[in-house]
């Protein structure tokens, strides 16, 4: 009996004491607030260097300073640590930086971006947009246009107007239009003048017409090969071009026989052709406007691309504006010579016999070159020019319509 009552005490006081230990174990249970640690309630402090921050908690913003635009980046990284803006945009406007290297060896080591330029045609941008603008929008499709349309106008005038034959009947009496010497230095400059076209077309125009037929690798291994050409035949070309100008500039000084034959363009569209001396009008003017005046453009350019003349530093700028130049003039002179090779072989028959061979027949030179057959026929200018002929065979003589001989 005093076991069982012994019993019933013990799990009475567990029954009391279970719920305050419980209490004391777990206060927040209770309704008690748990104090937060000391070192939550401070954060702990960072040691030196760069502070990470929220860019959303800066105030005031660095942006609001009024001087924001114009800070240095030295500045900048003062109040917006790695932001590099006022650098990169300095770069991009063309300011050259610091270089050690000698600018007579790199002359733009401390320059990325060119300056902003505004060339013909183009937008007011940094020179190398500029140039761009001008060459693909611009000298690309109207330098084609301008020789599709002369070709054209061959075309036409040829199916429709034909050769300019002879009216009467050859008479076998031959006179000497060219020398060899002039025949040699005409050939080598034509020669020269058809691979520098031919490699410039392609260079220019052959990814519109040519890439698509033969593909990448083959157009960039044909273009690397017209470039190599294009650069070695220039220097040649200027010497044959000089060589052009001192043999034929003696007979291509204008007279006034020049401005008839301008008036009625030679008779070239229909009629009888307008008396010329040795050259006519036509030809004076692809002497003088397409040799001397194109030719020294194109040469001269062509010579500061290839980077042969003294004195000069070659930046990329200069290299863009010689660029231009040298495009624009060489279509122009294209376009010229264009009318000029056409006269030269299928315009004109016995034109391309005479650059070939030397000679002419008399009634060629009398229905074509009147006044310069006058010249011949008097004794002025002799029949055989060439010494090398002369001393070979004695020189016919020319006879004129209505004398015994």
């Amino acid at each position: 009996m005093k076991k069982a009552l012994l019993n019933a005490l013990v799990l009475m006081a567990a029954l009391v004491a279970g719920p305050a230990l419980a209490q004391a174990a777990n206060p927040a249970a209770g309704g008690a607030v748990a104090q937060p640690p000391a070192a939550a309630a401070a954060p702990q402090q960072q040691a030196g260097g760069i502070k990470s921050q929220n860019i959303f908690e800066v105030k005031p913003e660095a942006s609001a300073d009024p001087n924001y635009l114009n800070q240095s980046n030295a500045e900048r990284n003062k109040v917006q640590p790695g932001n590099n803006a006022p650098m990169w945009r300095q770069v991009g406007e063309g300011v050259t930086g610091y270089s050690s290297l000698p600018r007579a060896q790199a002359p733009e080591a401390g320059n990325l971006i060119q300056p902003f330029v505004q060339y013909p045609g183009s937008r007011y941008t940094n020179a190398g947009e500029a140039w761009r603008q001008v060459r693909n929008n611009w000298i690309i499709p109207y330098g084609a246009a301008l020789l599709f349309v002369v070709l054209l106008a061959i075309a036409i005038f040829y199916f429709t107007r034909g050769a300019i034959g002879l009216h009467g009947t050859e008479t076998g009496r031959k006179i000497e239009r060219f020398t060899p010497f002039e025949r040699a230095t005409h050939w080598s400059n034509a020669t020269a003048f058809v691979v520098l076209a031919v490699s410039g077309l392609v260079m220019a125009f052959g990814q519109f017409f040519l890439l698509p037929v033969i593909g990448h690798a083959l157009f960039g291994w044909l273009t690397y090969a017209l470039k190599t050409v294009h650069n070695f035949v220039g220097p040649l070309f200027v010497v044959t071009l000089i060589l052009m100008f001192i043999t034929f500039v003696r007979d291509n000084f204008p007279t006034r026989a020049d401005l008839k034959w301008l008036a009625h363009f030679g008779g070239l569209f229909g009629g009888r052709e307008v008396p010329s001396h040795r050259f006519n009008a036509g030809e004076k003017v692809v002497f003088w406007g397409g040799i001397l005046v194109l030719g020294s453009i194109v040469a001269g350019s062509g010579l500061f691309l290839d980077k042969l003349l003294p004195g000069f530093v070659y930046t990329r700028g200069e290299m863009q504006i010689a660029h231009m130049i040298h495009a624009v003039a060489t279509l122009l002179m294209m376009a010229m010579i264009m009318g000029h090779i056409y006269i030269g072989t299928l315009g004109m028959k016995g034109a391309y016999s005479a650059m070939r061979h030397g000679y002419v027949d008399e009634t060629w030179a009398r229905e074509h070159h009147e006044l310069w057959y006058d010249d011949v026929a008097a004794g002025k200018i002799p029949v055989q020019r060439s010494a090398e002929a002369s001393a070979a065979a004695p020189a016919k003589t020319v006879r004129v319509e209505g004398s015994p001989s």
